[in-house]
């Protein structure tokens, strides 16, 4: 233990540097060299497992009524595939299942997960011919679920609508960009391919279906394409090529716009606009302002808080039933209405012109009288002619005779 201390304690070479005291023991790897890479995933062949496995491993999975008649037409094709992994596969059509277990001669102990991936995708409408690419070590798949994004069925119809854009075109956008296949099917995403290209479907399906168009990330993939064929950007950060998009929300933005209008219209200050109301100044206390009441003890306060299960279902249900005989009162007032009659529109003024308009009584009893009596000439014309008439009458008739011809 001296020993280490001591040799701690020699002083560095000069012109070396000083390493950290978590670095100081750590030594070069020759064989961890800059030609290296990483990431890449080695073939597991047969050779490495000559003894395969000996415990039985099992996956099963459902799937819709109507793939079942693509699952059997294609199932000699999908027990060939499996069957060069040593993985057996099992077709249930009265169940509606796809199970997937290893055998004794499965000698790669990451193929059954492989194997539960692709019958996952067979359910999820993905042909067999893209499905068997998820065998494939350098292959991935993702299946991403989209129906929780949004309640309105509407809105998720249009949205998902946005995804495969015009005839398929931004779905094989995203094809080309990525190096995925995507496929859109009733609440789910299949995605197949590398694990960057994943990441980037899942991203653009997110976020379109959080109401960000896919057209945007579709833009910066195009650009990170193009930076990426340039070898002098190759360790400069790109964030001063790619474009930066600004969430507008159209609903404040249309407030604001209202609101603006309204202040144009009539200026503070403006005749005819109404005074600026002015703020009263509060008396200067040294206190802080009393603390917000937390939820907790409103409740205490007001005793709901030591109320059980039952009484406060029951507290909810009165309310509601309470809100519910309000809104029937107002319900039927409002029909009331329509039976009320109009009230008449008198005013003083009308009513004093029809008073001085109005005949007396000694005008109304004449009138009744004239008209009494030229009701008695037209039935009784004689009632009112006195001897006079009568004899002028009878000379006018005698004269009438005498001129008649003979």
């Amino acid at each position: 233990m001296e020993e280490r201390e001591a040799e701690e304690k020699e002083p560095q070479e000069e012109g070396a540097e000083e390493k950290p005291k978590k670095q100081r023991y750590r030594k070069d790897k020759p064989w961890d060299t800059d030609d290296v890479d990483h990431w890449k995933v080695e073939p597991f062949k047969p050779e490495d497992n000559p003894s395969h496995l000996l415990e039985e491993s099992s996956f099963a999975t459902l799937f819709p009524q109507y793939r079942e008649l693509y699952l059997r037409q294609s199932w000699p094709r999908v027990t060939k595939i499996l069957g060069e992994y040593g993985i057996a596969c099992e077709l249930n059509c009265i169940e509606g299942s796809i199970t997937v277990k290893t055998t004794r001669k499965t000698w790669d102990p990451f193929i059954i997960i492989k194997a539960r991936d692709m019958v996952k995708l067979l359910a999820r409408s993905v042909p067999v011919e893209q499905a068997q690419r998820v065998l494939q070590d350098d292959i991935q798949c993702d299946i991403i679920k989209i129906g929780g994004f949004t309640h309105n069925k509407e809105r998720f119809v249009k949205r998902r609508q946005r995804l495969i854009g015009p005839n398929g075109a931004t779905l094989k956008a995203i094809e080309l960009l990525t190096g995925c296949y995507v496929m859109v099917q009733g609440t789910t995403v299949s995605a197949i391919g590398t694990f960057q290209g994943i990441k980037q479907v899942r991203k653009i399906v997110e976020e379109a279906m959080q109401n960000i168009h896919p057209i945007y990330n579709i833009k910066t993939l195009m650009i990170r394409r193009e930076l990426s064929k340039d070898p002098q950007l190759a360790g400069e950060n790109w964030d001063r090529f790619l474009p930066h998009f600004k969430k507008i929300n159209m609903r404040k933005q249309r407030a604001q716009a209202e609101l603006a209008a309204a202040q144009a219209e009539v200026a503070p200050g403006a005749p005819g606009a109404p005074p600026k109301p002015k703020k009263e100044k509060k008396p200067y206390t040294p206190f802080p302002p009393a603390p917000v009441e937390r939820q907790e003890d409103k409740m205490i306060a007001s005793g709901e808080y030591f109320l059980s299960a039952a009484q406060k279902k029951a507290k909810e249900i009165a309310e509601r039933r309470k809100r519910h005989e309000e809104k029937e009162q107002v319900k039927a007032k409002k029909r009331a209405e329509a039976f009320v009659p109009p009230k008449e529109a008198t005013t003083p003024v009308a009513a004093t012109e029809r008073a001085a308009a109005a005949p007396s009584l000694h005008d109304l009893t004449q009138s009744l009288i004239q008209r009494n009596n030229e009701r008695t000439q037209r039935k009784h014309p004689r009632a009112e002619k006195t001897a006079t008439d009568f004899v002028a009458d009878a000379s006018t008739k005698r004269s009438r005779q005498s001129k008649k011809p003979e």
